[in-house]
């Protein structure tokens, strides 16, 4: 017999601002219609657009109806599955939603889930939508491949460092740009790493002597002006503001929108599955402390994925490395 859930606890927020705007709530969880099920949320990613959108600074958001959920990526359990059968209950999942992932259950349509592989643990599953997918589709249309030399700006990030071992997977030699603190980070993920700051184009080129094909901007600073200079073709360069359209892109709720995001999502997965790319989780927060989280990503210096768990073992903080770091800096 299918278990009933009558309500579930949500972050929503009546205003834009900052964290202190968020509000945890228990609201009634509607049943499920035609062709979607209830997800049991086991984690959450959080990013930057998140962010963008709950502060006002993404105007894109500008006219979205009050109050708000909070959160696009999840991965959980499902437990009312679907009349059709795709996804029964119990069968664990990936998914993405316009925004409300940041809950204890989600009720998502069939076509915004994919079945978790069985070696992509819970961490890394929570917070692989956005990130990945915004990777895949910059990577896509760069168009790298085999022979290629990309430049990554923000390399130790989740997107960047997503982009940068997928375009080693796909045969690309790597440059990474990033601070000095993450050099051995991405030179374990076989990516070259190059500082930031001035002299910057000599370091690039002493490193890739063949020239530069492509380039991708995570940080915002003066790319362009430095893809021009290394001879990358306009078509071969994305900036950080071609990264927020897509990322806007994937939180569309259009059929169109939502079967790409998944396409991509189920792409993502095979490839965190044969092990294409590592997705470091620097922080794993229980939801209750969500504040926390978006403070500690606000730093800016995190490497890999900030995520949110609805059901975590403890709520003991530890000391991280690069909070040691950062105090004897």
């Amino acid at each position: 017999m299918t278990k009933t859930y009558h309500e579930t606890t949500v972050v929503e927020y009546d205003r834009t601002g900052d964290v202190d705007v968020l509000e945890r709530r228990v609201r009634p969880l509607r049943p499920p219609g035609p062709g979607q099920v209830v997800v049991e949320v086991i984690s959450t990613g959080i990013s930057h657009i998140d962010g963008f959108i709950r502060t006002g600074r993404e105007t894109a958001w500008a006219d979205e109806a009050f109050p708000r959920g909070s959160g696009s990526d999840f991965a959980g359990i499902v437990v009312v599955g679907d009349p059709e059968g795709l996804f029964r209950r119990g069968t664990e999942v990936i998914g993405h939603v316009r925004s409300g992932a940041h809950a204890r259950h989600v009720v998502v349509s069939t076509a915004a889930i994919v079945v978790k592989p069985p070696h992509v643990s819970w961490e890394v599953a929570g917070g692989l939508y956005l990130a990945g997918a915004t990777a895949l589709d910059m990577l896509d249309e760069v168009r790298v491949g085999a022979g290629d030399t990309i430049v990554i700006s923000a390399a130790a990030g989740a997107v960047g460092s997503i982009e940068a071992q997928v375009a080693k997977h796909r045969g690309a030699g790597v440059i990474g740009t990033c601070g000095d603190r993450n050099f051995d980070y991405l030179r374990q993920l076989g990516i070259k790493p190059v500082r930031y700051g001035d002299g910057i184009e000599e370091r690039i080129r002493e490193l890739a002597p063949g020239g530069v094909s492509a380039m991708i901007d995570n940080f915002g600073q003066d790319g362009k002006d430095l893809a021009d200079r290394l001879g990358v073709p306009p078509a071969r360069y994305r900036s950080s503001e071609d990264r927020r359209d897509t990322e806007l892109r994937l939180l569309q709720d259009d059929p169109e929108s939502v079967a790409h995001g998944t396409a991509q999502l189920q792409q993502l997965a095979e490839l965190a599955e044969a092990r294409a790319f590592t997705l470091l989780i620097s922080g794993f927060y229980p939801l209750d402390e969500i504040a926390y989280a978006y403070d500690d990503l606000q730093n800016l210096h995190s490497r890999g994925k900030i995520v949110l768990g609805t059901h975590p073992v403890t709520t003991y903080r530890t000391l991280k490395a690069r909070d040691v770091h950062e105090a004897q800096a």
